[in-house]
């Protein structure tokens, strides 16, 4: 079984790829590699820093802008006028006059006769 599972036999060109690896794993010496110093400069290029606060103030702007358009659109045109409080009315209802004599209920001509 090789290393990436697959559960095949190894082909010739991995087998050299491993050989060659580990050939050049064994040459790198302590000599080979650059002493360790700290960092001489900052961690980050000022210009890094400057697009960072450039990106930040300009998405601040597009967002102002957003509010200021959509709240610009959806205001009226003029402010409201302020509500009124209902007016009483002055004059009283006149009485539905009642008829004087009663009338009584006369059948329908289409109704049946007894």
């Amino acid at each position: 079984m090789n290393t990436s599972g697959t559960g095949t036999a190894p082909t010739p060109v991995e087998e050299r790829l491993r050989a060659a690896l580990a050939a050049r794993a064994q040459s790198v010496g302590p000599a080979d590699l650059r002493p360790l110093h700290p960092p001489a400069g900052s961690a980050r290029p000022r210009r890094a820093h400057l697009r960072r606060v450039a990106v930040g103030l300009l998405a601040l702007a597009a967002v102002a802008a957003l509010v200021f358009f959509v709240t610009l659109r959806s205001a009226p045109a003029r402010p409201a006028e302020p509500a009124h409080s209902p007016r009483p009315t002055t004059s009283t209802p006149s009485p539905v006059p009642s008829p004087i004599h009663p009338t009584t209920a006369e059948p329908s001509p289409s109704s049946p006769k007894p």
